[in-house]
């Protein structure tokens, strides 16, 4: 069996809060900010939840070197 996801937890909050409000993401921020918050506290790759922010962040230094 795969070693529990460390920021499993917050994804499904992330999960419930947007089911909850229409699945705007302004109204979930708080919870948002949390996930990212754990997904800070592990290496790259531990998290397969955290996935989708780590290529963001690399989508995003990609970005400013080609604006440099």
């Amino acid at each position: 069996m795969p070693p529990k996801d460390p920021c499993q937890k917050q994804a499904c909050e992330i999960q419930k809060c947007l089911q909850a409000n229409n699945y705007m993401e302004s109204k979930c921020q708080a919870v948002i900010q949390e996930l990212r918050k754990c997904c800070a506290q592990y290496p790259k790759g531990r998290s397969v939840v955290c996935s989708g922010f780590e290529k963001e962040e690399e989508e995003n230094l990609t970005l400013k070197s080609a604006l440099k």
